[in-house]
């Protein structure tokens, strides 16, 4: 069953017994991770505890297909309830989890990590069929959760923030919770416990981020420079973005532009416009986003929407590589931008 965003807080704290498995699954592999992880110590405290916490990859059930079963039906030698984390899963790991969960059921508590699953996923329809395991979407912080990450961890280390250094911070972070959990405990020890972030020292710290690259891609497609489009999509695809995220980046982006640009056309002034924005533009980049309006009046920047959603439909049909398709979406956007400019 799918649960409930409002029962996530407390089911991470404390699955309750009726549950037999969760399935994590999205785009955000750290924060997939941070949450199995969440769930793993709510049932065992010690993530290592070789007796109650049993691995498994996709690898490793190709070569022993029964083992989920057996790792499933397993109690404990020393007491409490075992954690079975399932890793890499996906569509070919369907078939024996259902027949593993309709074997003997022991004490073990099955934690699904899985990547981003289409809606056709089988994988996804079992779970979500059934009322005993929890299917959760994990997907990138934006807006309001990502200023809550941020105030939680710095608040861990008693560091208080200025509002465009947290302003700068939801704008470059995001992606990938680990990523973002990583940036902000360097920005912490920077800081110093009982400190205060200012943006000079959000930029100093977090100005190496993989997000700059996504950020750079973004600007570069809706301003139409293929030179600078073509160096920075490179660097995303050699920093291990994945295609469907960087998509979803410049999905984020031009619903930015087409919502600042209806306003301008309802008659606001471009400046007031970006002002509006929420988070707000970085400052070093209000100049870049407002020539920008200029070439994606509200009828263009749907169009570059609908761009983008058939290139992540594309994506998810596996027709051709999602590189090639990411590419082409991108460069004809760029082209796009240039005969408007």
């Amino acid at each position: 069953m799918k649960l409930p965003p409002a029962r996530l807080a407390a089911f991470l704290r404390s699955p309750p017994p009726e549950f037999r498995a969760a399935l994590l699954y999205g785009p955000d592999g750290g924060l997939v991770r941070e949450r199995a992880d969440a769930l793993t110590a709510a049932v065992c405290p010690d993530l290592k505890d070789p007796f109650r916490i049993g691995e498994l990859g996709a690898a490793a059930l190709a070569a022993d297909p029964a083992r989920l079963a057996d790792e499933l039906a397993a109690m404990s030698l020393i007491g409490g309830r075992r954690v079975v984390r399932l890793r890499g899963a996906g569509d070919g790991v369907t078939a024996l989890l259902s027949q593993a969960l309709a074997g003997p059921r022991g004490d073990s508590f099955l934690v699904i990590e899985a990547g981003d699953l289409p809606a056709r996923s089988s994988l996804r329809k079992l779970c979500e069929g059934a009322a005993d395991i929890a299917v959760i979407g994990c997907y990138a912080d934006a807006g309001r959760d990502l200023a809550d990450v941020v105030r939680e961890t710095l608040g861990r280390h008693r560091i208080g923030i200025a509002g465009d250094a947290l302003s700068y911070l939801v704008a470059h972070l995001g992606n990938d919770r680990l990523v973002t959990r990583s940036e902000l405990e360097k920005l912490a020890l920077y800081a110093g416990d009982g400190g205060r972030v200012e943006l000079a020292d959000a930029v100093a710290c977090i100005g190496d981020s993989t997000a700059l690259s996504v950020e750079e891609l973004a600007y570069a497609a809706a301003e139409g420079d293929a030179a600078k489009l073509d160096t920075a999509l490179a660097r995303c695809l050699q920093e291990g973005q994945s295609p469907i995220g960087l998509i979803r980046a410049l999905m984020r982006h031009f619903q930015r532009l087409h919502l600042a640009s209806g306003r301008v056309a309802a008659g606001m002034a471009p400046e007031e416009a970006l002002r509006a924005l929420r988070p707000p533009v970085f400052f070093k980049l209000r100049d870049r986003f407002k020539a920008q309006l200029a070439l994606w009046p509200p009828r263009r920047a749907a169009a570059a929407l609908d761009t983008l959603m058939r290139a992540e439909l594309d994506c998810k049909r596996a027709i051709l590589p999602q590189e090639a398709v990411l590419g082409d979406a991108l460069f004809a956007l760029a082209r796009a931008a240039k005969r408007a400019a």
